[in-house]
């Protein structure tokens, strides 16, 4: 079969398209960007996801669901997640094998986070379980976080118990590691080290970041498309997934990108419509269709290319799906919410936007986790993608 037939084959039924959506998103939920809690019970994990996604205790109880015969996962969000932790359970019973929750997390973006609550120096099953983690060489990203600081209220005593800990993880992960010290539940409701958790966590898994950005904005149209930054993250894996195979991508992506057009309407109250598309790509610039269409076009074509096409070639359509697939959304969701209360927004700040949208997203192209490729492929497509960025915005009509 030459280049040509299999270009063909992308003409599908409505059907075929919704069966190829469907396919995408499944993929693309169960490869999410995963951090994996180890811990003695009470240690501090639950606390810990509570304290990074903001649920509530009930929520967090609730959210669990089994997924290995010692591990259970929380997907967050519940609806359209783009993040999910992993809490091993078991750790003390007789004999745990981690080999299991090893074979989640290595398919994945992932960092494994150990949880030791301050004062608790028999760490003997943690340890056990780091030795067989770091003996699969499936996992290479780990940080130490001691909980509950201020249970041991003299700070010399708190300083010497989280040197102990630490030198006990040195020892079995045969390296050194990034510790945090922080406490979930301060005597006034507050927190401590949160900060410090939060950047070595972006440091392993730059979704953090884009997740956990301030929502202190001024701007209120900003602080209303916070509310709305997940369902972007989870619509912009969905179509770097679907990009990856040779032709999919063609029909996939501007069908995820219409639904999260339609979704994030809905959320303004609004109707998406072909007409509202032309009023926004005007706004936008006149060509960009044109000059978009033939881009995507070109990145299909590169993916049949055996070697490079089918490595690198398919990670940056990936990456640059997934760039735009969040730019454009970021756009329309500012472009919709002025648009509703019968605003102006100059063309040329919904051009800026798009950009800084795109721009604010490239760190995620870094895991490997949405795109399915090598880490060398993934990062040779960022800098390729950062080298040009020529492509317009990622919309066709459904």
């Amino acid at each position: 079969m030459n280049l040509f037939e299999k270009v063909s084959q992308i003409r599908r039924s409505a059907a075929e398209k919704d069966k190829l959506l469907n396919q995408a998103s499944l993929y693309h939920d169960s490869h999410l960007p995963t951090l994996w809690l180890l811990g003695k019970t009470g240690a501090g994990k639950s606390s810990l996801i509570q304290a990074i996604t903001g649920n509530t205790e009930a929520e967090i109880g609730k959210g669990f669901r089994p997924c290995t015969r010692t591990a259970r996962r929380f997907s967050f969000p519940k609806s359209k997640p783009v993040l999910q932790f992993l809490d091993t359970r078991g750790l003390s019973e007789a004999g745990y094998d981690a080999t299991e929750d090893i074979k989640i997390c290595s398919k994945q973006g992932h960092a494994l986070i150990v949880v030791m609550k301050m004062g608790d120096t028999e760490q003997g099953d943690v340890l056990r379980a780091i030795k067989q983690i770091k003996s699969s060489q499936k996992i290479s990203n780990f940080l130490l976080v001691h909980t509950a600081a201020h249970s041991i209220p003299d700070c010399q005593e708190r300083e010497r118990l989280a040197r102990y800990n630490h030198q006990q993880l040195v020892e079995a992960l045969g390296s050194d590691v990034t510790a945090v010290v922080v406490d979930f539940k301060l005597a006034d409701g507050g927190t401590d080290g949160m900060q410090d958790l939060l950047n070595a966590l972006s440091d392993m898994l730059p979704i953090v970041t884009v997740l956990l950005r301030k929502k202190q904005d001024s701007d209120a149209e900003a602080r209303t498309f916070q509310e709305l930054q997940t369902k972007l993250l989870w619509y912009s894996g969905v179509s770097a997934v679907s990009d990856i195979v040779p032709g999919i991508g063609l029909v996939a992506v501007p069908g995820i990108q219409w639904k999260m057009l339609s979704d994030l309407a809905d959320s303004y109250g609004t109707k998406w419509s072909k007409a509202t598309l032309a009023e926004l790509l005007g706004a936008l610039g006149a060509g960009i269709g044109v000059r978009y269409s033939l881009k995507f076009g070109t990145r299909q074509v590169v993916k049949f290319l055996p070697g490079w096409g089918q490595t690198v070639g398919a990670a940056s359509a990936a990456v640059m799906s997934f760039c735009t697939t969040y730019a454009i959304g970021r756009v329309a969701c500012k472009y919709m919410y002025h648009k509703n209360r019968d605003e102006d927004v100059s063309d040329e700040e919904l051009r800026a936007l798009f950009y800084a949208a795109f721009d604010s997203v490239q760190s995620l192209a870094s895991q490997d986790a949405p795109f399915g490729g090598e880490p060398d492929c993934v990062a040779q497509a960022v800098n390729a993608t950062s080298a040009s960025l020529e492509s317009e915005p990622n919309i066709v009509s459904d």
